[in-house]
């Protein structure tokens, strides 16, 4: 799977076009509609990718973009899921209460005929902002994971999901749940679960399998066992190496970090030293 940093011009551009086609050519309402929607879902594709390239002021414009596009169309499935995404990367660069304020936000406008998948993702971002938050949040964060496989479970045969939530699945359920049990060090509930997601993972998809490494050798540092740990951030190193990804780049400094405790462990020292 290709990163931000492979695709952030040719993804600004197509988004430019959008913009420019809606702008400066005459259309019907209809028209102007589906034009709008699109905007929504190019800026949704390239303001992930800004933010995975560390692009975060040219995400954030982006996204903002995005909802305004999506609102005026009507569409506030898509409008929840930029505003989602943009909630996510609040929460991920120091701006925490925002984050969490614009994930509610999300699913509150998006309102309770959301499509089953929307509301899950909504829930899950929630759940994150609540984490990123601090212990204090921790009641709340595990009652939104809760809720978002509640709302997951209603996904069913004949309910339909617009196509850009294809991937959101109990999987990526079990993703964030495990995330958020690593960031609230929590190791005996997050090990298990990365495990799992691990065990059925798709090898080709680089980038992914890199982060979620990355939190498995945070977990096992947590629970105290160096040496896997040690050996789980060898390989988030080596797969990072192949991604131009400012995501997966930053997850190695955190595994680093975080194995510094462990520097007097054979294991770990060597870890260290080869990267320094």
């Amino acid at each position: 799977m290709i990163a931000g940093g492979d695709l952030i011009r040719p993804a600004l551009r197509e988004l430019r076009s959008a913009v420019k086609l809606y702008r400066e050519t005459s259309h019907s309402e209809e028209v102007g509609r589906n034009l709008l929607s699109q905007v929504g879902e190019l800026a949704q594709i390239a303001g992930w990718i800004a933010s995975d390239a560390g692009q975060h002021e040219e995400a954030e414009t982006v996204y903002r973009l995005g909802i305004s596009a999506a609102r005026q169309a009507g569409d506030m499935t898509l409008a929840g899921n930029l505003a989602g995404s943009l909630a996510y990367q609040l929460s991920n660069t120091g701006r925490e209460a925002e984050g969490l304020s614009l994930a509610r936000a999300a699913l509150e406008d998006a309102g309770p005929d959301a499509p089953p998948k929307a509301r899950a993702l909504y829930l899950d971002r929630i759940a994150w902002a609540e984490t990123k938050m601090g212990e204090r949040h921790t009641q709340a964060a595990m009652r939104a994971l809760g809720e978002a496989g509640e709302a997951l479970a209603q996904d069913r045969a004949g309910i339909e999901s617009p196509g850009y939530l294809y991937w959101v699945d109990a999987g990526e359920l079990q993703v964030m749940e495990s995330r958020v049990y690593t960031e609230l060090r929590r190791p005996l509930r997050a090990v298990p679960l990365l495990r799992d997601v691990l065990s059925r993972y798709d090898a080709t998809h680089t980038r992914e399998l890199a982060l979620y490494l990355s939190w498995l050798a945070v977990a096992l540092a947590d629970a105290n066992e160096p040496e896997e740990a040690a050996a789980v951030a060898e390989r988030v190193i080596s797969l990072s190496a192949d991604v131009a990804s400012e995501r997966t780049a930053e997850r190695v400094r955190v595994v680093l970090g975080r194995l510094k405790e462990f520097r007097d462990v054979p294991e770990v020292r060597a870890v260290l030293d080869d990267v320094a």
